[in-house]
């Protein structure tokens, strides 16, 4: 038996060794890719090592008083006692404060460098919290599209390079009749720190990329049926692409000159679609804006990668499985299964797909 249970921690302890050596983590906040992240990285590296080294010594001290003290046949002397010595009590009560006040000081000033509202040539994005899936507004008087709405994207969020982005977090809003207002928590490892999504309140933080690249992330607060499936992403990109791509978002939705495209659009337009999505551009057959509240703004969907909190790739293969029944692809998903046919579903997937 207790063969057994060694045999079971030796093959625990080699799991979580192989796991915490994998290379290409995405979601490494070891490896800060930013002048944010680093700054926490920073004030984590010298913690950890005075952390480290107070433990190595009071484990120390306790093996070699266990080893040394230990009982012996023939002992029958208690080792000395240095229970009321002043001099030493006095000692270990002043060291841990001082060390902790010598902790406090850095964590203090990060806390406050990181809280503090910045200045200068500063992009601000609003990250919203649904359930299961993040929404970003890009509320600068810039990033307005050619209806005069915030440019809005669902799930990717696309930042320029070399740029400090003040991220105004809330969750969503109670008169929002989709999903339910719990507390999320936005987290994107390699650029910054993690920040609460709270119902009725707006936190903030900051975030940077140095370079180029894509930055995963996900919610950190249990959330529900799918919180694993709560993912994200961040691409950051040159001055220039994120241009192209502002550029291309202000514009309203492309209209697609294929049959089964343009079918798609009136399958949209026509069905339940429109009380929970909005596509700039796309009318209703009164001639009305389809405008809908509380699912993801689609007017740019392909243009994105990744959907439903980045969980499936923007394939036909995977839109269609959604389509054909949301909650049993995503458990919790706000979207109802509508039973549509199947020459609806591949209407709206060509139609989804020419949204670039």
């Amino acid at each position: 038996m207790r063969r057994k249970l060694w045999l079971v921690m030796g093959v625990v302890a080699l799991a979580a060794l192989s796991v915490s050596c994998v290379s290409n983590a995405s979601q490494d906040a070891l490896k800060p890719q930013g002048p944010y992240a680093q700054e926490i990285n920073n004030l984590f590296t010298s913690v950890f090592w005075i952390a480290a080294a107070i433990f190595f010594l009071v484990e120390g001290v306790l093996v070699l008083f266990v080893v040394k003290y230990r009982h012996r046949m023939g002992r029958t002397e208690i080792p000395p006692q240095i229970h009321g010595n002043t001099r030493l009590e006095i000692a270990w009560t002043i060291l841990p404060a001082l060390i902790l006040a010598g902790v406090a000081v850095p964590t203090v000033a990060t806390i406050w460098d990181l809280a503090g509202k910045p200045t200068g040539d500063v992009m601000h994005v609003t990250v919203i919290g649904h359930q299961f899936w993040w929404e970003y507004r890009y509320t600068d008087p810039d990033m307005k599209t050619a209806s005069g709405n915030p440019i809005t994207t669902a799930n990717v969020m696309v930042i320029p390079e070399n740029k400090t982005v003040y991220l105004s977090i809330e969750a969503e809003p109670k008169d929002i009749p989709v999903g339910e207002t719990v507390i999320h928590s936005f987290w994107i490892p390699e650029l910054a720190g993690t920040q609460d999504a709270v119902p009725g309140r707006t936190n903030h933080i900051y975030m940077q990329a140095d370079h180029p690249g894509t930055y995963w992330g996900q919610c950190k607060e249990l959330c529900g049926l799918s919180h694993a499936n709560m993912r994200t992403k961040v691409v950051a990109e040159t001055a220039t692409d994120f241009a192209t791509w502002v550029a291309a978002q202000q514009a309203p939705a492309a209209r697609s000159g294929d049959l089964l495209a343009q079918r798609g659009a009136e399958v949209f337009a026509g069905g339940q679609c429109i009380l929970c999505h909005t596509i700039d551009g796309l009318q209703t057959a009164a001639g009305n804006p389809v405008a809908g509240i509380g699912g993801p703004n689609l007017t740019h969907f392909a243009s994105r990668d990744c959907f439903a909190g980045c969980t499936f790739r923007t394939n036909p293969d995977e839109l269609r499985k959604w389509l054909a029944d949301p909650p049993a692809r995503k458990p919790g998903a706000a979207m109802p299964n509508y039973h549509l046919s199947e020459d609806q579903i591949n209407a709206l997937v060509a139609y989804l797909l020419s949204l670039n």
